[in-house]
């Protein structure tokens, strides 16, 4: 057995859809990882751009698995490929992200060593649609976090394109469910209900970009997701509080770019629970 075949086996998978002008960057930052046993897996979903051209000419060269599909969504493609994925570990990576190439070394690493956590992530550099880093930006320390930590905000989350999980764990908690916006945030719910913990380590991961055709601009799609998630937990003593606070830190998003959703926003928030967000937000939009 070679160097390489004895170390834990990492699959990367790549839902690629539409990102032409970035599926190939995405990719080499797979290929090119200092981790050398990865399986990489990339399933684009319906492109209706040159990305499937793109993709089998990096596929003649580096030999990945690549399979092409009607468009089924994004939750569908990652169940499929974590039924493909025959690594240990597993970590989804959007087509338009760019990794740091020692990446799965240092996640790799930790969790060999940390045989409790279950799933493993990093600080992230936001970019521009050219590459650029965009500002300054903040870099959080290390930190552990269970289910509470997410579900009241007590601690930042784990960014989405720094994820690293273990493949069992995944299915143990039965894959993604298929009607969620936020898998990202599903996932990391679900894994932590379960009694697993996350780490998030200090070192940055990867490069998130910012465009365009960004889902995280998308407020009340945003917004929707995140109160599907939580609802999925109702039962939890303090999820009307969190319920809220959803509603009054998006209204004050809403109030600046879209009048209409800030409105149904508020109109969604009792009025026991107005604070100095909601009133602000309020004022506001009386005043534009």
């Amino acid at each position: 057995m070679s160097v390489v075949e004895q170390m834990s086996k990492v699959s990367v998978v790549i839902p690629s859809y539409n990102h032409e002008h970035y599926i190939t960057q995405s990719i080499m930052s797979v290929i090119q990882q200092t981790y050398k046993n990865i399986e990489l897996i990339v399933i684009d979903d319906g492109s209706l751009d040159n990305s499937v051209e793109v993709i089998q000419g990096l596929q003649e060269q580096y030999g990945f698995k690549f399979e092409t599909q009607e468009n089924m969504g994004l939750t569908g493609t990652l169940n499929k490929a974590l039924a493909m994925a025959t690594g240990e570990y597993i970590a989804f990576f959007a087509s338009d992200d760019i990794m740091m190439l020692d990446r799965f070394e240092k996640q790799v690493r930790y969790m060999e060593q940390n045989p409790k956590i279950a799933l493993c992530g990093g600080n992230m550099l936001s970019i521009d649609d050219s590459g650029t880093v965009m500002g300054k930006q903040k870099m959080l320390p290390e930190r552990i976090l269970e289910f509470d930590d997410i579900f009241l905000k007590k601690k930042k989350g784990i960014p989405a394109p720094t994820m690293l999980y273990r493949t069992n764990v995944l299915k143990e908690a039965g894959g993604y469910d298929p009607t969620v916006r936020i898998e990202d945030m599903y996932m990391a719910f679900k894994v932590t209900s379960m009694g697993y913990r996350i780490a998030v380590l200090s070192d940055v991961l990867a490069y998130y970009r910012y465009h365009g055709d960004n889902s995280m601009k998308r407020l009340e799609l945003m917004l929707e997701g995140i109160q599907q998630v939580y609802g999925f937990y109702s039962d939890h003593p303090q999820y009307e509080q969190m319920r809220v606070r959803n509603l009054q830190s998006y209204l004050l998003m809403a109030v600046k770019s879209d009048k209409i959703l800030a409105k149904k926003i508020l109109k969604q928030i009792p009025l026991k629970h107005y604070n100095l967000k909601t009133i602000r937000g309020f004022l506001k939009m009386l005043v534009t």
